[in-house]
């Protein structure tokens, strides 16, 4: 399945108010569910010394899914085929290494 497939498919379980003119539900989601991936991160750095085990990333896995389908919903209320989003965030990446700017700060860099 390519990333265009995915959000096609993922848009028929979008059931939040206003969808197609609401990009404010999947922004709060996506903030959200990127939460509970950094508390699942938080949790193994804390209860499992560091370890990622198979049963935490699983559970890892499947909140990336969620922010996954949050992105993908946004990205439709926005647009934007998420390959498209992805090709750009790689363009980004490329010109930002060609001049030796990955570190640093700021969006134009």
């Amino acid at each position: 399945m390519n990333l265009n497939e995915y959000q096609l498919k993922s848009r028929e379980t979008a059931l939040y108010p206003d969808v197609g003119e609401n990009f404010i539900y999947p922004t709060l989601g996506l903030a959200g569910e990127a939460g509970e991936v950094a508390e699942k991160v938080k949790k193994v750095l804390r209860d499992r010394k560091g370890i990622f085990d198979q049963e935490a990333s699983e559970a890892i896995l499947l909140e990336l899914g969620d922010v996954l389908w949050y992105l993908s919903q946004l990205s439709s209320e926005l647009g934007f085929e998420l390959e498209h989003v992805a090709k750009a965030n790689l363009e980004k990446l490329s010109s930002r290494s060609l001049r030796g700017t990955i570190s640093g700060e700021g969006d134009k860099r």
